[in-house]
């Protein structure tokens, strides 16, 4: 009897905590299983923060008006 509840505890210890190294590898990095546990306040970010403005490239902010520029179409 005392053989078997120890191998009912041993394998119970052995899953929570092969549940728990899967939680911190893996499924923490879902948002949405962090909000079903109620774990929504951990230290993973969804993305990582913005770079300061002086780590940024130079040309960034301007590469969105350049692609708006129109073309001479090569067919006319």
């Amino acid at each position: 009897m005392l053989v078997v509840v120890a191998t009912l505890v041993c394998a119970l210890l052995f899953m929570l905590f092969g549940w728990y190294v899967v939680w911190q590898l893996f499924l923490s990095k879902f948002k949405f299983l962090r909000e079903l546990v109620g774990d929504a306040g951990t230290p993973q970010a969804d993305a990582p923060p913005a770079p300061p403005q002086s780590e940024r490239p130079a040309g960034a902010t301007r590469g969105r008006s350049r692609a708006a520029r129109h073309r001479p179409d090569a067919a006319s």
